[in-house]
């Protein structure tokens, strides 16, 4: 039987970026608002950011280039894509690559009417979605114009069909957001709702933290992913880049 799935799989979430500075400020002044001029798909690295995109792709370069990911997929957003490339700058790819592809269904989660608010900006100018969420809990609830993380996993689960399809047996590198890093978990595993918000609330996703899993022939009838670490952040320790984990800026729930 043909391997569908990879050899290797690693999900990294993108390094720390403008937005995720200026939620981190916004917060602790009390205000209601993040104060970041572009699009959310625009907002670029934070110089620390470039950091520990770099550090992750020295880890990468270590290991021997028949290991390294060959098959990159990333999030259209600048700060995933600025990311995916800094890694390759810093030799943790294999070359040539077999294929690198922003796929606009690792995108961030949208956040509707949300966008751009603190948790005090949705408590102030929108009572009624806080409470919604609070009702419904975060894995449904839908802001106006924006994504429940169900709506999150819908996609994820068509780019996981496309990864089994065209890329059994290589070695594949995601680059993307904290909740695409949570929901390739869910999908992967298997988990319910109350498993993956568990893992939620134990602490965000760390800027640039590796998740990795390898393929197993001998689990189940053909075979299955299996969690090797999860929220890795030795490669960033290593290079002396300040570990971060602020979620980002696209709402105050996500």
């Amino acid at each position: 039987m043909q391997q569908r799935w990879p050899d290797r799989i690693w999900i990294v979430r993108h390094g720390e970026s403008a937005g995720n500075v200026a939620r981190d400020a916004a917060d602790a002044a009390g205000h209601t608002h993040i104060d970041i001029a572009e699009r959310d798909v625009d907002v670029p690295l934070s110089p620390l950011g470039e950091r520990q995109a770099a550090a992750v792709g020295r880890w990468f370069s270590e290991m021997p280039a028949s290991a390294r990911p060959d098959v990159v997929l990333t999030s259209p957003y600048r700060r995933a894509v600025s990311t995916a490339r800094l890694i390759r700058a810093a030799g943790g790819v294999a070359e040539p690559l077999l294929d690198e592809v922003a796929d606009e269904r690792l995108r961030e989660k949208e956040s509707g009417i949300l966008d751009r608010l603190t948790r005090e900006g949705i408590t102030r100018l929108h009572p009624d979605q806080a409470e919604f969420r609070r009702l419904l809990g975060k894995f449904y609830h839908r802001p106006p114009g924006g994504e429940s993380w169900c709506d999150v996993i819908l996609r994820l689960r068509s780019a996981l069909d496309t990864v089994s399809l065209h890329y059994g047996g290589r070695r594949v590198l995601v680059v993307g957001h904290q909740v695409v890093v949570l929901c390739l978990r869910y999908l992967i595993e298997g988990m319910t709702e109350d498993e993956i918000l568990g893992i939620d609330r134990e602490g965000d996703v760390a800027n640039c933290a590796v998740t990795e899993y390898a393929f197993d022939p001998h689990r189940g009838s053909s075979g299955k992913l299996v969690l090797k670490q999860y929220n890795f952040v030795t490669p960033l320790t290593r290079a002396g880049a300040p570990v971060t984990a602020e979620p980002d800026a696209t709402g105050a729930a996500r």
